[in-house]
């Protein structure tokens, strides 16, 4: 686990691009790769979760009461993603997903949702999305306070419009800028 008593000034954050099909622990686990191969200072651990099937930014730091708060449902701290959905988004399911959505039992918090235009000088997934050309896609944006088990892919579905990829492009005011799958970088 994270250290206690160090001194704050030495303290490490770091901003990764997690990519498709990695975990977000160090220990690889039923055929996923893991966060051990991507050379990261000893003594981090990730700050929150993105799925394997899932892309995008993940915080790592050696500050155990920075996890803490940024695990903590209270603080509700922004998470912003970009979701390629199955079919063409409407105004209705936009709607009911920033009003929130019943999943699983659970009405989840308001959050922003919007049309987003396919992003400029994005990589390429491997393995690619599912392509039916008698169906298309569309993307959409959203910004959650909360972070439930899979909560963007229940989401997308409950309103008709299944998640195909997803990439966590921004956490609070950290956006992944031009950090390419793999790469990570030092915040200051």
């Amino acid at each position: 686990m994270p250290q206690k008593g160090k001194n704050r000034s030495k303290l490490m954050v770091i901003l990764f691009n997690k990519p498709y099909g990695v975990l977000s622990q160090f220990t690889p686990e039923a055929g996923h790769r893991a966060l051990d191969e991507f050379g990261f200072p000893p003594g981090v651990y990730a700050a929150g979760r993105l799925d394997h099937d899932s892309e995008g930014a993940l915080l790592l730091t050696d500050d155990g009461r920075l996890i803490k708060r940024l695990l903590d449902p209270k603080n509700a701290h922004p998470r912003t993603y970009l979701a390629q959905v199955d079919g063409e988004i409407t105004n209705e399911a936009l709607r009911k997903l920033s009003k929130g959505v019943v999943i699983k039992g659970y009405h989840t918090r308001p959050c922003k949702a919007e049309r987003a235009l396919p992003p400029e000088k994005l990589w390429e997934r491997v393995p690619p999305i599912r392509y039916r050309a008698n169906i298309p896609t569309s993307w959409i944006r959203l910004t959650l306070t909360e972070g439930k088990n899979r909560q963007v892919r229940h989401m997308t579905a409950a309103v008709g419009f299944p998640t195909l990829r997803l990439i966590r492009v921004q956490i609070g005011d950290l956006s992944l800028g031009s950090l390419q799958p793999g790469e990570w970088r030092l915040i200051k």
